[in-house]
């Protein structure tokens, strides 16, 4: 089942988060502020996968006009406003549960989501070593285009020395491809 994330959620999306992504990918105060800025004219792009009462996977995602631009932001290369693109901050689905297609069906859920709240495209940064590029491949397959390439997106000196990647550990040199899907 796919469903509005709740602040009931945030335990089991801290939870899944570090397990996927790596400890001290993400606490409270951030998914909180995440959470908020997903909200737009009363409608929420946040969305998480359910089985079996449990949580198995989750989509964060920003509306537009509602997150700040940073230097893995490309714009001059999107064709679309800064303020009409929504950031899929990021979908994440348990080990047991991949290969369903729930990172497209979250994905879709946001999708739909930030449409109604007035978005016209949406930007994420997928992470390249995701299991088999999975990351990639669905958003490609969701119509997502390439736009660059940025090494090392999640180093430490970016992301905190708190954070310690499941594949690098303290010296992360994962590489983040920032993709743009059109409406």
């Amino acid at each position: 089942m796919i469903r509005e994330l709740t602040h009931a959620d945030f335990d089991a999306v801290i939870a899944l988060g570090e397990i996927v992504h790596g400890s001290g990918y993400m606490d409270i105060a951030e998914l909180t502020a995440i959470y908020h800025k997903g909200i737009k004219h009363g409608i929420n792009a946040n969305f998480v996968a359910i089985e079996n009462e449990q949580l198995i996977g989750f989509r964060l995602t920003y509306a537009a006009g509602q997150w700040p631009q940073d230097q893995w932001c490309s714009v001059d290369k999107w064709g679309v406003a800064f303020a009409d693109v929504c950031y899929f901050k990021s979908n994440t689905i348990a080990e047991s549960a991949r290969g369903k297609g729930l990172g497209g069906q979250l994905l879709a859920a946001s999708k739909a989501a930030v449409i109604a709240q007035g978005a016209k495209a949406g930007v994420s940064h997928l992470w390249q070593q995701s299991p088999n590029n999975a990351a990639v491949r669905y958003f490609t397959k969701a119509g997502g285009q390439l736009i660059t390439e940025h090494p090392q997106r999640w180093h430490q000196r970016y992301m905190g020395e708190e954070y310690m990647c499941v594949i690098c550990d303290h010296d992360c040199h994962c590489v983040a491809c920032e993709m743009l899907l059109v409406f």
